[in-house]
């Protein structure tokens, strides 16, 4: 069974870091392009970070850029969004997902396993 299990979400501060992790299982990552999207409340969710399978090539978008950073351990087969300098527009629930493309991409169509998500709460 094809499986994707973040964890790490929780209440930060203004300014702070959080991790998170996704975990596979029934599947390996390393065919696979990841990513990290975000939805916050009354919009739609949006890509924040993806890394390909084929050359490491990262891609996140300007919202972001400067203070996530994604990265992968194939052996463990896990992937992680480090989150640094939060502010509370980050505020959202985080998903983690899989596809089969062999490129960075944010394209939400393109990615076919997803995990449940995991709440990021950016407040004072």
């Amino acid at each position: 069974q094809v499986q994707l299990v973040e964890s790490g979400g929780g209440l930060v501060q203004p300014g702070g870091s959080l991790r998170l992790s996704c975990s596979a299982s029934g599947f390996s990552l390393d065919s696979k392009t990841i990513g990290w999207f975000r939805q916050a409340p009354g919009k739609e969710r949006e890509g924040v970070a993806c890394i390909s399978n084929t050359d490491g090539e990262t891609y996140v978008p300007d919202s972001v850029k400067g203070r996530f950073t994604i990265s992968r351990d194939n052996a463990k087969n896990r992937f992680y969004l480090q989150m640094d300098s939060l502010k509370p527009e980050d505020t959202a629930v985080y998903y983690c997902a899989a596809s089969p493309r062999t490129y960075e991409s944010v394209r939400i169509s393109e990615y076919d396993a997803w995990g449940q998500g995991t709440q990021v709460t950016v407040s004072s």
